[in-house]
């Protein structure tokens, strides 16, 4: 079973910059995708990356294309978010997830082990 922390969520300035950490233990973590989810209340938990251990690669939705990056540590065992240009929209509680590679990355159905969660609050 894969465990998974997060930290680093707290209040930021809009058009400010936050990094959030994931760390990851348990037998074969490496082998599976890190997703990254957000959810604020009253919504759906909200899908913005997912990326792989071996090559790096990272895939993001439309909305936060461009502004979000997702980079994985291996000697960490970390997965970071790296947010900038934030919108109050950004704000909501974010989580890591762990799922198998080749899943549809968008559905957090799809992912078995979860973390906590952060809060981050985007004020305007």
């Amino acid at each position: 079973q894969v465990q998974l922390i997060e930290s680093g969520g707290r209040l930021v300035q809009a058009g400010g910059s936050l990094r959030l950490s994931c760390l990851l233990s348990g037998p074969d973590f490496t082998t599976y995708v890190v997703g990254w989810f957000r959810q604020s209340p009253g919504k759906e938990r909200e899908f913005v990356g997912v990326a792989g251990w071996t090559n790096g690669g990272a895939y993001y939705p439309d909305n936060v294309k461009g502004r979000f990056t997702i980079v994985t540590e291996y000697a960490e065992s970390t997965v970071y978010l790296q947010m900038n240009m934030l919108e109050p929209r950004d704000t909501g509680t974010y989580y890591c997830a762990a799922g198998r590679p080749g899943i549809n990355y968008y559905d957090p159905n799809k992912y078995p082990y979860w973390g906590q969660g952060t809060q981050v609050t985007v004020s305007s």
